[in-house]
């Protein structure tokens, strides 16, 4: 159930790149592949898992055959629950199994290879650095970075860097360019320290600098562009950006 061939981390800094790969891959399934992920999961079918891969992809398929497993299993049957509750209830659900597999796949590596006490203790911190996927999922991830850029949007007048978050009437999005004029370099450090903890709703991630930012108007979930498949130039077009779990939502009957 690896997608692909055998794939054994030997080393903290591989557990925790596997472990990050598959993270992004299930978030994805979960946020910015809702949709198709909903229909995969239908109630109709025999007992289903929500499989994520080292290479940032998922995958909703029966359990594996063997016994025992070659790699610990997710939980099984997450499509039975799906009608039976509300649908962010049973994402929330589906997100906390997938972080408690997570964990066990990391570890199982970690006993698997002889990570010693120190090893195990390192992996962990590596890992809780991480906003889990329930964080991210039910918005949780999102509430302190929030906080930051309500400040930080409330205090345009201390800078008139362009580098600074537009304003909500703006088109709320955010252009995180870098300056180009030294005197500048300063309020550039500054405006990553400020939006440092903001997360992106799809992979997680935390903000830079240099990287282009969009806010959804519906949930205010900040997303990297690359995540949601949204450009610079695109965005100046849009009035009113919905990401793409708030557009299945509000589609589905």
């Amino acid at each position: 159930m690896d997608g692909g061939a055998p794939y054994n981390p030997r080393t903290v800094e591989e557990v925790f790149r596997d472990f990050k790969g598959r993270r992004a891959g299930m978030i994805k399934a979960l946020t910015t592949d809702v949709e198709e992920f909903y229909q995969q999961c239908d109630p109709e079918k025999e007992n289903l898992c929500l499989y994520g891969f080292p290479s940032e992809q998922w995958e909703v398929n029966l359990p594996a055959e063997e016994v025992p497993p070659e790699l610990p299993e997710p939980a099984l049957g997450i499509n039975f629950a799906r009608d039976g509750m509300q649908e962010k209830d049973w994402l929330s659900l589906v997100a906390v199994h997938s972080d408690a597999w997570l964990l066990a796949v990391a570890f199982y590596f970690g006993a698997r290879f002889g990570f010693d006490k120190a090893d195990r203790k390192r992996l962990f911190n590596m890992i809780n650095d991480l906003p889990t996927i329930f964080e991210i999922v039910t918005g949780m991830a999102k509430k302190q970075g929030k906080e930051k850029s309500s400040v930080s949007n409330h205090s345009s007048n201390k800078s008139k860097s362009n580098s600074k978050r537009g304003s909500e009437s703006q088109g709320k999005y955010l252009k995180a360019m870098q300056s180009k004029d030294e005197d500048e370099e300063g309020l550039d450090e500054e405006d990553e320290e400020e939006h440092g903890e903001t997360l992106c709703g799809a992979c997680g991630e935390n903000y830079a600098a240099d990287e282009f930012w969009i806010c959804c108007d519906i949930c205010e979930k900040w997303f990297h562009g690359k995540c949601v498949k949204i450009t610079p130039a695109r965005a100046e077009h849009i009035k009113q950006y919905k990401c793409p779990s708030c557009s299945n939502k509000r589609a589905r009957p």
